[in-house]
């Protein structure tokens, strides 16, 4: 699994590296996104850390602005998972509210009003700060959706089974009250240890890549 999974990170190396500020307009509109985190290696190089994709047609751009660019973490599990880390490290009691999901009605009703905006907006901005200092990224056009589902599932299985690819002592998710980012060293709790990438994979995303 080592073996794969070092390929697997030369492969993402070698294509477009993306920071904030970026042009949502030169994504592909349908992809994978595979991000990188500053201060985590392995295989002598930038760790993966997270893989996502969109089950909607022509939505990657859009996702890649919920977590980066939109403050609302009720739209980006991302976003939601580092805040929860934030506080968490900060023994900040304001992450009971930040768990509660006010997007529907019915939630609204259920948790009522917001009860501390300004704090809100003070973690959001926290979140988003501490995103566009440490992430970067690289995406694979896939237009398919079936396919995106099934490389994004072995894509994080492949780096969740590597004894390889370790957080770091200092990472941000190990102050993560999520016992699998903690342990996975992935900002994600689903697709791990399931089926890996294996050759046809591989090739598979070398040819995906978008590299320019």
């Amino acid at each position: 699994m080592s073996e794969v999974c070092a390929e697997l990170h030369r492969i993402v190396r070698t294509g477009k590296l993306h920071r904030v500020p970026f042009d949502a307009r030169a994504l592909p509109k349908n992809g994978i996104y595979v991000l990188f985190e500053r201060g985590e290696v392995c295989h002598d190089g930038p760790r993966i850390v997270r893989v996502g994709t969109h089950t909607g047609d022509d939505q990657l751009p859009s996702r890649m602005q919920q977590h980066f660019v939109k403050e609302n973490k009720d739209r980006s599990i991302f976003r939601k998972n580092i805040g929860r880390a934030l506080l968490n490290r900060e023994s900040d009691p304001y992450l009971a509210e930040w768990e509660k999901d006010r997007t529907s009605r019915a939630q609204r009703q259920r948790f009522g009003l917001e009860p501390d905006p300004v704090k809100r907006r003070e973690v959001e901005a926290s979140v988003t700060a501490y995103m566009r200092e440490h992430f970067s990224f690289v995406v694979f056009s896939a237009e398919v959706a079936a396919e995106r589902l099934s490389l994004e599932s072995k894509l994080i299985s492949t780096v969740s089974r590597c004894g390889a690819c370790g957080p770091s002592d200092r990472w941000l998710g190990r102050s993560s009250p999520k016992e699998k980012i903690r342990s996975s060293g992935l900002w994600l709790v689903n697709e791990l240890g399931k089926v890996p990438l294996d050759a046809a994979d591989l090739g598979r995303l070398s040819e995906l890549l978008v590299d320019r």
